[in-house]
């Protein structure tokens, strides 16, 4: 899954950028989205592996921090983006006329940087709470990344302000971008459904419906975890999820938008 993942999300990056005929707006985010997905399997999964082929479970204090900060980092940067990318499918359906006036480089170039500055922003505050916290039992983490609940169930620390300063940090993001996301959705349902042509109505549904399926896992997900937001529950309920997200969705995604967009 991971060979698949990467080679898949690398082809898409250099096919869009050697041909002119896909060197548009919507390709420039799936470039950079493609470029996430990699680098977000890529910050837990090689490890992991290695894990499994050595049996060396050990991993250093810093690098544990390491790989946190850009799991999570990634992990929220791929939510702004899919909010970008959702703008721009619903300027060129509701709005196709205007489409070029309001897609322009310079405003998807500044969408681009304020979903990974967005991203940035979210993990770090977190992030540098964490590393204040006291860890003085035990060191054996139940899980197969660093990842936060995990972590914090090894804290001596009280946690109480780190959780639900991450907590709202996320709900916050995760409300944000979902709202802006169902918002886009919306009208393109209510502008597909408008479409007189019975053939141009089932591809533009068959364009969306793809685009559903590849929000619909990193929502999910995110779902799942907000309804449970204490380090205290079982850590593995979590592991599968974090499987579909660093694993499973990377290795569909190219799959699905390059058999699902006829360029």
């Amino acid at each position: 899954m991971y060979i698949l993942s990467v080679t898949g999300n690398l082809t898409v990056i250099i096919l869009t950028l050697v041909d002119s005929c896909l060197q548009t707006l919507m390709y420039f985010f799936l470039q950079n989205f493609s470029f996430l997905e990699i680098s977000f399997t890529t910050a837990c999964v090689p490890r992991f592996l290695g894990a499994i082929i050595t049996r060396d479970k050990t991993i250093s204090y810093n690098n544990c921090a390491a790989q946190l900060f850009f799991f999570i980092f990634m992990g929220v940067t791929e939510f702004y983006i899919l909010t970008a990318i959702s703008y721009d499918r619903y300027v060129a359906i509701c709005k196709p006329l205007h489409y070029t006036t309001i897609m322009n480089r310079k405003l998807c170039s500044l969408l681009v940087l304020c979903a990974w500055l967005g991203g940035f922003l979210t993990i770090f505050p977190p992030r540098m709470l964490l590393l204040q916290q006291d860890y003085c039992a035990s060191n054996v983490i139940d899980h197969f990344a660093c990842d936060y609940f995990p972590l914090l169930q090894l804290s001596c620390s009280d946690i109480w302000l780190l959780e639900v300063t991450c907590f709202h940090f996320a709900l916050v993001n995760f409300l944000c971008t979902l709202t802006s996301v169902s918002l886009s959705y919306m009208y393109i349902i209510r502008t597909i459904l408008r479409i007189p042509s019975a053939s141009q109505e089932k591809k533009a549904f068959s364009t969306f419906f793809s685009q559903i399926i590849i929000i619909s896992m990193p929502y999910g997900s995110c779902t799942f975890m907000c309804a449970n937001p204490t380090a205290k529950k079982e850590a593995s309920l979590t592991k599968g999820v974090a499987i579909l997200n660093t694993s499973v969705a990377p290795m569909l995604n190219p799959f699905i938008y390059t058999l699902r967009i006829q360029q």
